[in-house]
């Protein structure tokens, strides 16, 4: 039998529940909702979180897609699965937790004793690190952004080949292969000796069904591709990038891109013009390096310094 929270499963069964990490500003409990698949054969641990940030949507679309098509008898193994962390920023629809102002993806390893956002990740943080491998669904916030998968160990990491095969077998196309901040998730786990990686399903506002449906293949092809379910997953080779060029705006005005996401550039190609109101050409920004057409802003309008878009470099394949 495995528990989470008032989540118990025993073989061949599935049970949802929450795991309780504190209480609101009325004094009332409050817990994280979550799902344990308990397979009916013995089997690796999986360990599946979303909206570690709130406005972060497209994550819960593929929870909420891929539980209700896991049958536990014929799962060898366990998934357990955290379907909303960041609780408070889920409930307004913001990116951080409002109670402390933290961005909960900062906040791993966490403490059971210390602030909101602490707690949350520490309550998390005690169930993830038991799997032996972990999925920490994110998007690109509201910006526009293809879907990827980060790998946040260090390319000199011990663990980064099992975070980087892990990242391949999920699948998205396209891998950002770079050391991230400290608290990260997918950063902190394989210190711990967990693989763990962080699927970054596109940006949108609300959720878009693409970049869902994206996730929800990458997480079967993730359970067949380590033993959790029968079949093959469909593994291709992916476009690697080992960092980021990102620019802003040298005026203010409106933007006009030149690339669409996922475009490759070449150095010294326009990436995009910014004119005034009534269309006449202010700035024109080109490109540093060769690489792919990762990340935009959403709406036109900048002001000077500003943040426009982004480009992998170092580009190759995996």
């Amino acid at each position: 039998m495995t528990s989470v929270g008032s989540a118990d499963a025993s073989p061949g069964t599935t049970d949802t529940g929450r795991l309780e990490v504190g209480e609101t500003r009325d004094g009332s409990t409050f817990g994280l909702p979550v799902a344990v698949v308990e397979g009916a054969r013995d089997g690796k641990t999986l360990y599946i979180q979303a909206a570690s940030d709130g406005d972060e949507l497209n994550g819960v679309g593929v929870v909420q897609r891929v539980v209700p098509r896991l049958d536990p008898d014929e799962l060898a193994g366990t998934v357990i699965v955290v379907g909303i962390v960041n609780y408070h920023a889920f409930q307004v629809a913001e990116h951080r937790n409002p109670i402390d102002d933290t961005k909960m993806n900062r906040a791993y390893p966490g403490d059971e004793t210390g602030t909101s956002s602490e707690r949350i990740a520490a309550a998390t943080y005690d169930v993830a690190r038991n799997a032996d491998l972990i999925l920490d669904l994110h998007q690109g916030s509201t910006s526009r952004m293809i879907d990827e998968v980060r790998v946040r160990c260090g390319r000199r990491h011990r663990l980064h080949s099992e975070c980087l095969d892990l990242a391949k077998t999920f699948g998205c196309g396209h891998i950002l292969d770079q050391k991230g901040p400290d608290g990260q998730l997918a950063r902190v786990a394989p210190a711990d000796g967990t693989p763990a990686i962080d699927p970054e399903l596109g940006g949108a506002v609300g959720w878009d069904e693409e970049s869902i449906a994206t996730g929800v293949e990458g997480v079967f092809n993730v359970l067949q591709g380590y033993g959790f379910l029968d079949g093959d997953p469909d593994i291709t080779d992916q476009t690697r990038a080992k960092s980021f060029d990102q620019y802003g705006s040298p005026v203010g005005g409106l933007v006009r891109f030149k690339h669409d996401l996922g475009d490759r550039v070449s150095a010294d190609e326009i990436l995009f013009e910014v004119t005034d109101t009534f269309g006449e050409l202010k700035a024109r920004v080109t490109a540093d390096n060769d690489g792919i057409f990762w990340r935009s802003r959403r709406l036109p309008q900048v002001a000077s310094g500003e943040y426009v878009c982004s480009v992998g470099k170092n580009v190759d394949t995996y």
